[in-house]
């Protein structure tokens, strides 16, 4: 993913804005604040014909060197082909390119609603740790998410 792919990327993350199930944001930023928010590296778009069908990135979750190797997934596709394999495909390149990079746990918060991103990373070998309920709210509702992770076999844990 480039800054050339920037409005592509903002509009399919704006339609999982607008769907109420992807994401606590209510905007979208501008690229200068969500390239400072993610990874440089695991920064991937799906193409098909030189049109965006949809992206994955990764972030920090600590500043500390102790969680150097745990990033969080941002996987969106868009709406138009969701169920055709964009997001598997996507997820298997993060996971694959992720574990080069030597991140050995992988990520995500997703809400309870959003069965397919749910049925993504347990397809992807992701497993349901916990939910934590009433973690932000929203629109005035609590909104519980449930935490998913994916340990790599690759880069050592026991």
């Amino acid at each position: 993913m480039t800054v050339d792919h920037w409005e592509s990327v903002k509009f399919i993350l704006n339609k999982g804005i607008e769907a109420g199930d992807s994401t606590f944001e209510t905007e979208v930023p501008e690229w200068p604040a969500w390239d400072k928010s993610h990874l440089k590296c695991c920064r991937f778009v799906a193409l098909e014909n030189d049109k965006v069908m949809g992206w994955v990135a990764l972030s920090g979750v600590s500043d500390r060197c102790v969680y150097g190797g745990v990033a969080e997934v941002s996987i969106y596709v868009d709406p138009a082909v969701q169920g055709q394999g964009v997001g598997s495909m996507l997820m298997e390149i993060l996971i694959s390119e992720s574990e080069k990079e030597g991140f050995w746990t992988l990520q995500a918060g997703i809400f309870p609603e959003n069965q397919s991103s749910i049925k993504l990373h347990e397809k992807s070998g992701f497993r349901r740790v916990g939910i934590r309920e009433k973690l932000g709210k929203m629109n005035n509702q609590w909104r519980n998410v449930i935490l998913l992770e994916r340990r790599s076999k690759r880069v050592g844990i026991d």
